[in-house]
């Protein structure tokens, strides 16, 4: 896939990954293409945000489409752009698709507050997409010449925290999509959902997933190191005195 991916508006991370940084609140929005189907992790914070981001993959990929979704965690930054997709499959943690259809209003609501229009955030929620397919543990999806790994690494952020592990190859190192448990233009937000004396232990399991090698991609902010993970989690253990 020797293709200029910046011209597309992605960072590339390996021979077909890469990631975009969403505008406004700065999400990640990762995509892993194999010989047959194609994996976007997160969606966006609205369904025109999804749209933009389809449109994206399928220019930069020479028109194939998303067939699977994984959702990082059940914030509306990560996954209200989830309609502007069909006939996809859709990956979370367990559990998530419950918080998704039990809490559509207070997500709704929480769009607002952090300043997005009422019209678009009635308009996604009102078409919000649950998961189908419950992640308890790990789960390997094979698309095609390639298999990735998801891992229900939480919980941390939230009580519903799936990470990506792309493997990595003879040159190139393994890949870990983190959503919100690491953030890198701030630091990490613990709102009402977080579950703080689990967070520690989570990056501990994203660090064990990925290695020392490994490249890590925050739900915010630029690519890290497994240096990077530690210390945060480190942090978060001294700000929430847990071990």
């Amino acid at each position: 896939m020797d293709v200029a991916w910046e011209d597309f508006g992605w960072e590339r991370l390996a021979d077909g990954v890469g990631r975009c940084r969403l505008p406004v609140w700065d999400a990640t929005a990762g995509v892993v293409a194999g010989d047959g189907s194609v994996l976007l992790y997160d969606t966006g914070s609205t369904l025109r945000e999804g749209a933009a981001l389809r449109t994206r993959i399928e220019s930069l990929l020479g028109g194939r489409r998303v067939t699977h979704i994984a959702l990082s965690h059940p914030h509306f930054d990560h996954v209200l752009g989830t309609a502007a997709f069909s006939a996809v499959r859709v990956y979370g943690a367990v559990g998530v698709d419950q918080v998704l259809v039990r809490e559509r209003d207070a997500l709704r609501d929480d769009a607002v507050r952090h300043g997005l229009a009422p019209v678009d955030a009635a308009r996604a929620t009102d078409v919000l997409v649950a998961p189908q397919h419950m992640v308890s543990g790990e789960w390997t999806l094979d698309l095609g010449g390639r298999q990735v790994l998801l891992a229900n690494v939480g919980p941390g952020h939230t009580g519903h925290d799936l990470a990506l592990l792309v493997p990595g190859t003879a040159t190139e190192p393994e890949i870990v999509f983190c959503g919100d448990l690491v953030e890198e233009s701030g630091d990490p937000q613990a709102g009402p959902d977080a579950i703080p004396s689990r967070w520690p232990a989570a990056l501990d399991r994203l660090l064990a997933l990925g290695g020392e090698d490994a490249v890590y991609v925050p739900g915010h902010g630029a690519v890290v190191d497994a240096a990077f993970v530690r210390a945060q989690r480190d942090e978060l253990a001294r700000r929430f005195g847990v071990s």
